[in-house]
């Protein structure tokens, strides 16, 4: 599993549809992690004033419609990820069905993200 951070809105804005975020027009992919703790340094990192709920999807990589490459973060990694991790980028929508499950962010009283849950 691969994760990808989105807010609420945004996922919900067209379900008909496979989801494309802006960094896919912007940067030519999906940004994503590799595992939860990775996900919550990079929310620390780039999503603390983003609009709530936060979810993070996780995204079964064989049911990807659009090639996955895993790439070293540019020009480094968020604080808290060791220098050797590399991400997975999707290079394409991603496809509904590939959503193997939704987990929301958890938040502690500082405003940082702490956790996941899954989604009632």
């Amino acid at each position: 599993m691969i994760y990808h951070v989105v807010p609420l809105g945004d996922w919900n804005a067209d379900p008909g549809r496979p989801y494309a975020p802006a960094s896919l027009a912007e940067d030519g992919f999906v940004h994503c992690s590799p595992d939860e703790a990775t996900t919550l340094a990079v929310v620390n990192a780039f999503y603390r004033t983003a609009p709530r709920p936060l979810l993070a999807l996780l995204l079964d990589e064989d049911r990807l419609a659009a090639t996955v490459e895993w790439e070293e973060p540019v020009p480094v990694p968020p604080p808290g990820v060791s220098g050797g991790v590399r991400f997975p980028h999707v290079f394409g929508p991603v496809n509904r069905d590939a959503v193997e499950r939704i987990l929301e962010v958890r938040w502690d009283e500082e405003g940082r993200a702490t956790g996941l849950k899954q989604l009632n």
